[in-house]
Formats: structure tokens, C-alpha cells, sequence
């Protein structure tokens, strides 16, 4: 006879930042919680594999982090953000032609939010998890097989285990197994861009602003951390069309930080690199269905878009609110999860037409149209109250 299935409330697949984070805003509301991943998180900087990408969390993602109790844990490894700063660069010179500031200050008492290194987060929050009750964190473990009915999900894992859940979260990336596993298509942009995602030095105190500059290939932006050895410290996130990422990548030290101090235009100036390259291809994406039955797609298994405006796990953080509000304490409910799809992935579409034309724009190489970008940002800036409703609809606030 066969084992009867182990019964969880939430079964959470993929143990990136997103589900990690999934895993612990169930488990304080006191839900019977599994996360899974095939690999275990690189909680080391200079681990193999690490992560060395930052996320420049919102408003609403921190009030999310107080509900669930992990904002403690991360603000003393966090850098504020308090002015987001657009450069133009895209004259004759790297140089900048055009600047803009959008200060948080317009709209609110808080920075618009906090920088945190994404290798740090999965460590940080997988403490979290280990105090928890009732939160299991398997990693090393993936799921193998899903059959998703009205009443629960049945749910093989590749250790051999079965489980049964009221409620599957697929946090399971872009290529989401559990969404392939529910039949669910996505539409897919492909833009022929990578993005680096480095640490650097420098010698201008970045005075907690992130500055995104434009010039063409896509933006790079240089996003505040704290200080590195006594130095100030940033995140860069460089975007360029691939082949030129992969002669990036092949540059001995000195070359590679000619070209990065060309590129960051000196509003920081001489810039060091402090950390190893993370590369990752740029698409845009989103899923035709956000549920199935007693399933819920969040994070990248429903939306990818480019590292613009700090929108990507942002948005994904938007997701899980949305889930914790609708999903307790009856995980899995038919009428929460069409709610929950309903809330969820027009916004998720409507920002993700959104990023993908400044994406384009960013891109730009003719110089009649980097001159009309310019103008338009400054056109735009110049409006008080459209300045007002682009930050606050980057924040995801009214």
C-alpha cells in the first residue's frame, strides 16, 4: 500500500529571495509551510554562484517585510534610497547632458526604500525561517510532479516524498517547472541584452542616491550601499546588447575598469571594482494565467521584466501581499485565487508595457533620438505634478 501524502498548508516552489520570502510571510501567519529548491542558497559574497546582484526594496515591500517580521533583520545590512537621479549621457561625449533628481522627500517623510545585496538577503532570510514553527526549508529538493486539483494539490518531490497542499506558490523563475506543469504559456521579449551586476568604490559619497544613466545599449545604474572598507559603495547594474557584454566580460581588470568609468560618466568619481561579474540575460515576460487549481504563479514564474525603476521583485513582493491578504487562513480558496489573478496580472502588465518602452528608449543608438529622449525626460521633470505621479506610481502608492 502506498504512503499516504504528508499534508502541508503551503507548498512554496523556489527558494530565491521571492520564495524564501513567501515561505516567511506564510509561516508568521502561522501556516504549515515547505519551501523547496533544487540548490541551496549561496549565502557567501564570495561564494560560488553568489548572487551579486542588489534590490532596491519600495516603500510597500518594506511595510511588507515589517508585517512578517524580517525588517529587524535586514535594515542594518541596507542603504537608504532617497533620491533617484536620471543622468543623459547620450550626447557626443560620455558625458552628462542632462540631469534630473526625484527626491522623495516631494511625496513622503520615508526614502523611497533600501538597497540590500541579494546574496545577503537569502541568508538572512533563511535564518528567518529556521525560528519559525511550522516552515521546513528543504534545499537540494525540487518539485517533480504536480497534479493540481479542486480539492488539494498533490505534489512529488524529487527526494521521492509526496505531499498534499492546499495551496502550491510557484516562486519557481522564469522558466517556472510548475508553471509548464499546469499547461500555463507565457509571451516572452527577447531584447539581445545581458546586464552585469558588480560592487564598486568610489570616490564621491553617493549621499544615498541611485543614479541611472543613459546614454545607449540600456541604462546603467549605480545604486547606493554602505561603505565597503571605509570607501563609499554602490551597486551597478550595466545593461548593454550582448555581444558587447561578452567583451566587457573578457577584459583584463584595468581594461574592464577603463571602460566601466567611461561608461558611469564620473558622477561618482573614479570608480573601483570591488566584486566579481554576475551576468543574466534581459527579456521581458509574462504568463497567460497567474493560478490553476489550488496554484498561484508570483515572482518570475508570472512576470519577468528589465532591472528598470527597481520594479522586478518589487513587483513580486506586490504578488505575495496580494497572496498573504487573500490565501489566510484558507490557502488554496477557488474565489481568493480568481481574485487574486484579477488584482494581479493587469498591473503586472500594465507596468510591464511600461518598462519595456523605457527599456527601448534606453536603448537607443542614432543621436536624433537620444536627443528627443532627453527632451522628453526634461519635459516631463519640468511638470510638478507629473513628476509627483511618475514617483509615486514607481512606488506602487496612489
Amino acid at each position: 500500500m502506498a504512503a499516504t501524502p504528508d499534508t502541508v498548508d503551503v507548498l512554496v516552489s523556489g527558494g530565491g529571495v521571492a520564495g524564501l520570502t513567501a515561505a516567511a510571510g506564510f509561516g508568521a501567519a502561522g501556516l504549515r509551510v515547505l519551501c523547496v529548491d533544487p540548490a541551496p542558497p549561496v549565502t557567501e559574497e564570495s561564494g560560488a554562484g553568489a548572487d551579486l546582484r542588489t534590490t532596491a526594496f519600495l516603500q510597500p515591500s518594506i511595510a511588507l517585510f515589517r508585517r512578517i517580521g524580517l525588517w529587524d533583520r535586514l535594515q542594518p545590512h541596507g542603504a537608504p534610497l532617497q533620491v533617484m537621479r536620471i543622468v543623459d549621457a547620450g550626447g557626443a561625449e560620455p558625458r552628462p547632458r542632462l540631469t534630473r533628481a526625484f527626491d522623495a522627500g516631494e511625496i513622503s517623510d520615508q526614502p523611497f526604500g533600501w538597497n540590500l545585496p541579494n546574496w545577503l538577503l537569502r541568508r538572512e532570510i533563511s535564518a528567518r525561517l529556521a525560528e519559525l514553527r511550522g516552515v521546513e526549508f528543504r534545499p537540494g529538493t525540487a518539485t517533480a510532479g504536480l497534479t493540481a486539483r479542486e480539492d488539494a494539490a498533490l505534489v512529488e518531490l524529487s527526494d521521492g516524498s509526496r505531499l498534499r497542499a492546499r495551496l502550491v506558490v510557484a516562486a519557481d523563475g522564469r522558466n517556472s517547472p510548475v508553471r509548464q506543469a499546469l499547461g500555463i504559456g507565457v509571451r516572452t521579449i527577447r531584447y539581445g541584452q545581458k546586464a552585469l551586476a558588480f560592487a564598486v568604490t568610489h570616490e564621491i559619497p553617493h549621499q544615498n542616491v541611485s543614479t541611472e544613466i543613459h546614454r545607449c545599449g540600456g541604462p546603467f545604474t549605480l545604486v547606493p550601499l554602505p561603505d565597503r572598507g571605509g570607501k563609499p559603495s554602490s551597486a551597478v547594474i550595466w545593461m548593454e546588447r550582448g555581444a558587447e557584454t561578452a567583451r566587457l566580460r573578457a577584459l583584463p581588470r584595468e581594461a574592464f575598469e577603463v571602460e566601466l568609468n567611461d561608461r558611469s560618466a564620473g558622477v561618482l568619481g573614479r570608480l573601483q571594482l570591488a566584486t566579481g561579474l554576475t551576468e543574466w540575460p534581459i527579456i521581458s515576460q509574462i504568463a497567460d494565467r497567474y493560478t490553476g487549481p489550488r496554484t498561484a504563479l508570483m515572482a518570475e514564474a508570472a512576470h519577468v521584466v528589465p532591472p528598470i525603476g527597481a520594479q522586478g521583485l518589487n513587483m513580486s513582493l506586490a504578488d505575495l501581499s496580494a497572496l498573504l491578504d487573500l490565501m489566510t487562513p484558507d490557502p488554496g480558496d477557488a474565489a481568493a485565487l480568481a481574485r487574486y489573478e484579477r488584482e494581479r496580472r493587469p498591473e503586472a502588465l500594465a507596468r510591464l508595457i511600461g518598462i519595456d518602452a523605457l527599456n527601448r528608449a534606453s536603448m537607443m543608438a542614432p543621436r536624433p533620438l537620444r536627443d528627443l529622449r532627453a527632451a522628453a525626460l526634461g519635459g516631463l521633470y519640468a511638470l510638478a505634478p507629473v513628476r509627483r505621479a511618475m514617483m509615486r506610481a514607481g512606488l506602487g502608492t496612489r
